[in-house]
């Protein structure tokens, strides 16, 4: 088949307008216009009521999120663990109230401290409250997490005594037991394994 078997022109059927028709087509304009302004009128009158009623009855959910903040704290010199924790509570106290002051939206706070000592960088606690608890009740310690091991990587445990013995440097003897073990009779083990009981069938 060559191209021009498969493409073959359109045929135009004609439609006979008669004589009404055809008087109808120069005022085609002028009743068009009034049916599209009829329309838009339509739904600006019944639409845009509609769509405010639905509003109105279910409106949309307000989008509510949840507020993360990361706070980093170097320790002082000479400043003890508990101390160091007092100054992340008020730290993350005074962080909480600025993010539900700030924003209004915000439901949730998650607050982490984090210090900072001799070169390492430790949480050392987690605040995460909503809102209405923290309208209740703002205080840190009541809604804080805090972590266990945090003191020991911060190198801040206490560190072990040392005596000042002058035997410090020598090593210590080891205790021998006073009574002697008896020697094993006819090949027997000096271990003795208690055996179990046999199972009853």
């Amino acid at each position: 088949m060559s191209r021009k078997d498969i493409c073959q022109p359109l045929t135009i059927i004609p439609f006979p307008v008669g004589r009404v028709g055809k008087s109808l087509i120069p005022f085609m304009p002028s009743i068009v216009n009034p049916i599209r302004r009829g329309l838009g009128l339509f739904l600006l009158a019944f639409a845009v009521p509609m769509w405010f009623t639905v509003e109105a009855i279910a409106p949309q959910v307000v989008q509510a999120y949840t507020t993360r903040v990361d706070l980093s704290l170097d320790r002082l010199p000479s400043e003890s663990y508990q101390s160091l924790l007092r100054r992340a509570e008020a730290m993350a106290r005074a962080a909480a109230q600025r993010s539900f002051d700030k924003d209004i939206l915000v439901t949730d706070v998650s607050i982490i401290v984090s210090v900072q000592n001799q070169g390492s960088i430790v949480p050392v606690m987690a605040l995460e409250v909503t809102r209405p608890q923290w309208r209740a009740k703002p205080d840190p310690q009541r809604w804080a997490t805090y972590f266990k091991m945090a003191r020991n990587l911060l190198f801040l445990s206490t560190p072990p005594q040392i005596s000042n013995s002058t035997n410090t440097n020598q090593p210590q003897p080891i205790q021998q037991p006073s009574q002697s073990l008896p020697a094993p009779e006819n090949n027997q083990s000096v271990l003795a394994v208690p055996l179990p009981p046999p199972e009853r069938r």
